[in-house]
């Protein structure tokens, strides 16, 4: 007899409280750190709610940072180069490419600049 394996899905196993992924969560907390230090500034100055209003603000943001990816279409420039991908990848490239002062280096196979010329 033979192994065979069963397909189930597995798609919702990663989730944590049914609507963070593993990464989501991280941003999310990151985020809700820089809006701790606004809430901090605030309510010293008297303005808990607002402090409250911005931290939730920030939180959301890591959220959308770690769970969206940009959308598929063909109405924007952007969207078109980076559609379906994660924004959080999306950033992390923009880092690099800003920290190579703005180059990308292509590197072409000998072999195929050969045949072509």
């Amino acid at each position: 007899m033979g192994t065979y394996n069963v397909p189930r899905n597995v798609k919702g196993e990663g989730r944590i409280l049914f609507i963070f992924s593993t990464k989501s969560l991280i941003t999310t907390f990151i985020g809700g750190i820089f809006g701790l230090l606004f809430y901090f500034i605030f309510s010293a100055v008297g303005l808990k709610l607002v402090g409250i209003v911005i931290t939730l603000i920030f939180a959301l943001i890591g959220y959308a940072i770690g769970m969206f990816k940009v959308p598929d279409t063909n109405g924007l420039e952007i969207t078109r180069k980076t559609g379906g991908e994660n924004i959080d990848d999306i950033i992390k490239r923009y880092i690099k490419f800003k920290k190579n002062n703005k180059k990308i280096y292509v590197y072409i196979d000998t072999k195929e600049e050969n045949t072509n010329g």
